[in-house]
């Protein structure tokens, strides 16, 4: 089996610093990845990509992340990526990687994703030009994921983003909000190609628990969801969920 664990919005600052490192310590005996699904800082600062990497870094496991929403609010996304990057952190965006566990390889295929809504009560790129560059930009953002996920030469396929692909795990957020916690298009990304599990963060109020209209498992890990260092779920070596 390979064990995959999984968190997201952690918002790592100063005032953070220790709160996961001791769960984390005990990594290595439970899982054989840990992977990140964006907003690892407070405020998008590479003073606290530092924190994150003192948190983060130096694992017994590889460690795969994704940037959030958070991460980019101070326009300091390149700087916190490389801090990231330089304590051994894989950072993906629009791309992928590939370990092996136990002589399967798993590929994880990173994107941070955007909003715009899902089937029936979605943005289009339609009318004035911030309403046609914010559909784009989602657009281009799954089209990325789906570019990646297929072109992943592994065993196993495990989609990574920030934002939600499926309402489900959403439930419990204002229903005014959706549009800006995730978009259909990610689904539809992340059903183009065999893939065997979706993690994603960003809806601190919704619901772990979610499938994509292809089937394939979807799991919110955002820290105030799970509530726990991280959740650990098990991939079988062809790619499919062990059930629960």
């Amino acid at each position: 089996m390979i064990r995959i664990a999984a968190v997201g919005d952690v918002h790592v600052d100063e005032d953070v610093l220790g709160r996961y490192r001791p769960a984390l310590d005990q990594l290595g005996d439970k899982a054989d990845v840990l992977l990140l699904a964006g907003d690892l800082t407070r405020h998008g600062t590479a003073d606290e990509a530092h924190c994150v990497a003192a948190e983060f870094g130096d694992l017994a496991v590889p460690v795969i992340a994704v940037l959030g929403n958070h991460d980019y609010n101070s326009d300091q996304q390149d700087q916190v990526t490389k801090v990231l990057t330089d304590a051994g952190i894989t950072v993906l965006e629009r791309s992928t990687t590939v370990v092996t566990v136990r002589g399967a390889r798993l590929g994880v295929a990173g994107v941070k994703g955007f909003g715009g809504g899902f089937a029936g009560r979605c943005c289009s790129e339609f009318g004035e030009p911030e309403t046609k560059a914010f559909a784009r930009h989602s657009r281009e953002a799954a089209d990325a994921l789906g570019y990646c996920l297929r072109s992943l030469d592994c065993d196993v396929r495990v989609a990574l983003t920030h934002y939600a692909p499926v309402p489900e795990t959403l439930v419990g957020e204002p229903l005014e909000i959706y549009p800006f916690l995730g978009s259909y298009l990610l689904a539809q990304a992340i059903d183009s190609a065999p893939t065997a599990l979706a993690v994603h963060g960003h809806a601190h109020a919704g619901s772990e628990r979610g499938t994509t209209p292809g089937g394939v498992k979807v799991r919110n890990v955002a820290h105030p969801v799970i509530k726990q260092a991280y959740s650990v779920y098990e991939l079988d070596p062809v790619g499919l969920p062990v059930p629960a």
